[in-house]
């Protein structure tokens, strides 16, 4: 039980998946904000 995934997670590898995924996430959003504003503006002119 040692190499159990219990462990695994404890070490941490649980919060850099956190983390990649957040940054994966904001990376998204942030395209999909962007990609609205242009077609804001496109549609303005």
């Amino acid at each position: 039980m040692g190499n159990s995934l219990h462990n695994k997670i404890y070490l941490g590898r649980r919060s850099v998946a956190f983390g990649a995924k957040r940054v994966q996430a904001l990376i998204c959003v942030a395209a999909f904000a962007t990609i609205g504003l242009i077609w804001l503006a496109i549609r303005a002119f």
